[in-house]
């Protein structure tokens, strides 16, 4: 069976780390220590050159995902940009105020999605979901063709049981992508639940403490952080042995 790896990155060294150390395919991002953000346009058409898929998250802001009109509107012009950009797919999700996923708002997006032939990621706005079985079922009816989880824990090394059902009650009907906290030291036990993608960032401190007058300046955080081509590497590697 062959296991695919999935590399979140926030700018342009972060999608020639991933390419060069082996990703199969790339969720692009901005803000990722808020869990990620959609990123700018010129970031996203650079995007699009690269050899391998590329996914745009589409995230108006931080915080929950729990969406006004406005925020929808923002949502559904961003899968249109990314279609019109050429990227592969798309990374989606919204909740109601109950924590269930907002059937309403997501398949509208799906649609606009579909009819301009974009793959379809539902992400962690699942594992907020109070009953992550029914909101599976759902986002199947909906038409998604993956969900990112961390099986409802902040690391998904927490919920390997959660995990081992999600993937056994999905079947073959979407995939399982699992994601947070995914390292070399933890992809074996996740693959041990039965998934074949997972989704990392692998990123790594930059070596050295930020510039001290851009940190006076609050322009940068105290630590920064690049995604780092050589855990790219080992982490393909590591799910191509998984695979022979």
């Amino acid at each position: 069976m062959r296991r695919l790896l999935e590399v979140c990155v926030e700018d342009a060294h972060g999608i020639a780390a991933a390419v060069n150390g082996g990703a199969d395919r790339i969720e692009l991002c901005a803000a990722l220590d808020v869990g990620g953000l959609t990123p700018a346009p010129s970031l996203i058409r650079a995007a699009a050159s690269a050899p391998i898929p590329v996914h745009l998250l589409v995230r108006p802001r931080p915080g929950d995902f729990v969406y006004d009109s406005v925020e929808r509107g923002l949502v559904e012009d961003d899968i249109r940009g990314a279609a019109d950009a050429g990227l592969a797919g798309v990374v989606i999700g919204a909740n109601t105020r109950d924590g269930r996923l907002d059937l309403d708002g997501l398949a509208r997006w799906v649609e606009v999605a579909r009819e301009r032939g974009l793959s379809l990621t539902l992400h962690r706005a699942f594992d907020l979901t109070p009953d992550p079985l029914a909101a599976l079922e759902q986002a199947v009816a909906l038409g998604f063709d993956r969900i990112l989880t961390s099986g409802g824990a902040p690391r998904a090394v927490d919920a390997i049981d959660t995990l081992t059902s999600l993937v056994a009650a999905a079947s073959d009907r979407l995939t399982l992508l699992v994601g947070s906290g995914v390292s070399p030291t933890t992809v074996r036990a996740l693959l041990a639940t039965g998934a074949r993608e997972v989704h990392a960032s692998c990123r790594v401190a930059r070596a050295g403490t930020a510039d001290a007058t851009l940190r006076r300046f609050s322009f940068v955080a105290d630590t920064s952080y690049a995604t780092d081509q050589t855990t790219v590497a080992r982490l393909a590697a590591m799910l191509r042995d998984e695979a022979a």
